[in-house]
């Protein structure tokens, strides 16, 4: 979508925002004066945050670009929250309505109209603040048990330090990552896997912003598989970037891990898999995402990880034989209603699920995408074990 018809749809909708709360309020002229300011800066804001400068000749104008992102992309979680929440009110009314048609007299519709127009700006800016603090903290570890059926004993207690869809680019930045490197080198990890959509930018543009991930530390290090996001940021320029800071990056590959040696137990073989993003054939042919062509030449007898970016790579994983996948990409929904739409396109939003023999983790993310907003959907790190049943 080209910048002006999207001006053109934002203010429509921020237009109709305006239109059914500003009247119900009963704010003194001033008030309403200033409510209006605020959602026209917000239809302003919004659309050059989503697409940015197409070339930026200057320093200046980036630093220039780089505040308008940042204000664009607030106003932007707070106008989906009073879009929805202003959807909502006006149902609420037409029930009122019809009520009070049934029943006359019965409803005073005046306070209701009042009360329902407050509520709709108090909610919806409580909810961007609260959202916005639970974004811009460093993401809380969870800890997660996976039951793998005939794991050898060498494996058990195996651990990977998972990490996804961070999102380094206009309001995520060097510091950011560096707070989430340190706390995943805290947790002492066997493995750290990173899931994907690590970027919203080109490496010219973001390399000196990513670059804490050489830090990270591991006993077999850390793996990288492409998301979408990569594709639209340059994929071929990353990955060349990732290997230079050290990271392995996986394209439809596999690494063979081989079990410390224990006195008294037998050696195994761990086989650590990774595919391109599901929607990767549509940027480059050779990049198509293939589970199968993963494993080939991978020992049979081995336990099998994928490191798969959206869920749904999980129908041709369990069917290439894998027992457990890392995803990312849902982000849990981010906010509400989002959750909601992410259920119709992946089979998983978040948590452990399974399919088939396939156990399949999705991350609701480490980071955030769009406007610094969580809200029923926390970022994690997530720590995995591997155990026997």
């Amino acid at each position: 979508m080209k910048l002006l018809p999207l001006w053109l749809v934002t203010a429509l909708l921020h237009g109709y925002i305006a239109a059914r709360t500003i009247s119900g309020l009963q704010a003194s002229a001033g008030g309403q004066w200033l409510l209006l300011g605020a959602l026209a800066l917000s239809a302003l804001l919004i659309p050059p945050a989503l697409f940015g400068l197409r070339r930026d000749p200057t320093a200046r104008a980036r630093q220039l670009m780089h505040g308008v992102r940042w204000a664009g992309l607030l106003f932007l979680g707070l106008f989906s929250s009073l879009l929805v929440l202003t959807l909502a009110r006006d149902a609420l009314l037409v029930v009122l309505w019809l009520v009070n048609g049934l029943v006359p007299g019965w409803l005073l519709l005046a306070p209701w109209r009042t009360v329902s127009a407050q509520a709709v700006l108090l909610l919806g800016l409580a909810v961007t603040l609260l959202g916005f603090w639970n974004a811009r903290r460093t993401a809380v570890v969870r800890r997660v048990d996976v039951p793998i059926k005939g794991l050898p004993a060498a494996w058990h207690g195996f651990t990977v330090a998972q990490i996804s869809d961070v999102h380094v680019g206009p309001t995520i930045g060097r510091g950011y990552l560096q707070r989430i490197v340190s706390r995943v080198n805290a947790l002492q990890a066997d493995l750290v896997a990173i899931t994907g959509d690590l970027v919203d930018g080109r490496v010219s543009e973001l390399a000196a912003q990513v670059a804490p991930l050489a830090g990270l530390s591991s006993r077999h290090g850390t793996f990288f598989v492409t998301g979408n996001h990569e594709y639209y940021s340059g994929a071929h320029a990353w990955i060349d970037e990732l290997r230079r800071l050290g990271l392995t990056v996986l394209i439809n590959q596999h690494v063979v891990l081989s079990s410390p040696s224990v006195p008294g137990q037998v050696s195994a073989q761990l086989v650590l898999a990774g595919v391109t993003d599901y929607s990767a054939g549509h940027f480059d042919a050779a990049h198509a995402s293939d589970p199968a062509a993963a494993l080939l030449g991978a020992p049979l007898d081995a336990v099998r990880l994928l490191l798969a970016h959206q869920p749904r790579s999980a129908v041709a994983a369990a069917e290439a034989g894998f027992d457990l996948q890392l995803s990312g990409h849902t982000h849990g929904g981010q906010f509400y209603p989002w959750n909601l739409l992410v259920r119709m396109q992946q089979p998983f939003t978040a948590g452990l699920h399974k399919l088939q023999d396939l156990w399949v983790y999705t991350s609701r993310g480490t980071g955030y995408w769009g406007p610094p907003k969580r809200f029923g959907a926390p970022s994690e790190i997530t720590l995995l074990r591997l155990v026997l049943v």
